[in-house]
């Protein structure tokens, strides 16, 4: 059964190894889109099935032209409690660290 990932995370994607993935820049928990959006929703999950159609290579990536319509700030401040989780607390500098080692290998 063919698969696709629809995700804000492609560098993640990239690094498990997924075979298909559709990457898209909205703030986290809403990956489809904007709650009660249905046609914005309609039109990533249409833009995802796409990509799983044509997709030839494993690790395909493909950037999503849906764009969210508030600066990321913005967005991710109205979901976002005001102090982390315990686990994110303790994951946070980890996953900076990760992020900046990779940063300069790659540069």
């Amino acid at each position: 059964m063919a698969t696709i990932l629809v995700t804000m995370m492609p560098f993640w994607a990239e690094k498990i190894g997924v075979p298909r993935t559709l990457a898209v820049e909205f703030p986290f928990g809403h990956t489809l889109g904007q709650p009660g959006e249905v046609k914005q929703q309609r039109l990533v999950i249409l833009e995802a099935l796409h990509v799983l159609e044509t997709a030839e290579v494993p690790g395909t990536i493909i950037n999503s032209e849906e764009k969210w319509p508030l600066p990321q700030k913005e967005s991710s401040k109205a979901w976002q409690p005001a102090e982390p989780s315990p686990v994110i607390a303790q994951l946070a500098p980890k996953i900076r660290q990760i992020l900046r080692e990779q940063r300069r290998r790659d540069s």
